[in-house]
C-alpha cells in the first residue's frame, strides 16, 4: 500500500485517541438551558422570589445549575452568595459534558478529551460563576442594587427533546418570547382587514 499524507487534526484510522472518543459513555441527557440575569434596584426584597423557585424545582420543573447573587447596599459594600442544585458529581459531569461540546467545537474529535478533562476541573467547585464573574458584576452594579445571574436546565422539556432525537428531529430556532413581543409580531405578520 502506497504512502498516505496524514492532515493535522483528523484522527487516523489506528489513532488510540479516536477510539476514547468513541468509547466515551453517553453523557445525561439534559433539558435546554437557559441564562436569566435579573437586576433589583433599592433592594426591595420580601421574600417571595425564593418560595416560587423552591415551587418550580420541588414540581421538577427547573433546576439551578448555577446562582450568582450579588447585593451591593447603599454604601457599596458587597455581599455575594451563590447556590447550585447539583452535587458534586452532577456538576463534573455537567462541566466534562459541555467541556467535551466545546473542545470538539475548538478541535473536531480530537479536542473532546481535553476539553472534558478541562470542563469537569472548571466545575469540580460546583459552580460555572467565577472569580471573574463575581469581580464583573461587583464593578458594574451601582450602590443599592443586588443582581442575580442564574443558569436554569429546564427539567419539563426533557422528555419532548428526546422524543425529537429519536425521531431524527433537528432544532431550527428556539427563542424566549416575552407576551408584548408576540402581540407586535402578529400584528406585523398579519395584513390589516380590508375595510366593507
Amino acid at each position: 500500500m502506497g504512502d498516505t499524507e496524514h492532515q493535522p487534526g483528523v484522527p487516523e484510522a489506528d489513532d488510540p485517541a479516536q477510539d476514547t472518543a468513541l468509547d466515551a459513555p453517553a453523557p445525561e441527557s439534559m433539558g435546554p438551558i437557559q441564562m436569566t440575569t435579573l437586576a433589583f434596584p433599592g433592594n426591595q426584597f420580601k421574600g417571595e422570589i425564593l418560595p416560587e423557585l423552591e415551587k418550580l424545582k420541588k414540581q421538577g420543573i427547573v433546576r439551578v445549575i448555577d446562582l450568582l447573587l450579588v447585593r451591593k447596599d447603599e454604601l457599596g459594600n458587597v455581599m455575594v452568595t451563590t447556590a447550585s442544585d447539583l452535587d458534586w458529581q452532577e456538576a463534573v459531569s455537567f462541566g466534562s459534558y459541555v467541556g467535551a461540546l466545546a473542545g470538539y467545537t475548538a478541535a473536531g474529535a480530537a479536542g473532546i478529551e481535553r476539553g472534558a478533562m478541562a470542563g469537569a476541573a472548571e466545575l469540580a467547585d460546583g459552580h460555572l460563576f467565577d472569580e471573574d464573574d463575581v469581580f464583573r458584576v461587583t464593578q458594574a452594579l451601582p450602590s443599592d442594587t443586588t443582581a442575580v445571574l442564574v443558569l436554569f436546565e429546564h427539567l419539563w422539556a426533557k422528555p419532548m427533546l428526546e422524543a425529537v432525537d429519536r425521531a431524527g428531529g433537528i432544532e431550527l430556532t428556539n427563542d424566549w418570547i416575552r407576551p408584548e413581543e408576540v402581540v407586535s409580531v402578529v400584528h406585523r405578520a398579519v395584513p390589516p382587514a380590508a375595510p366593507s
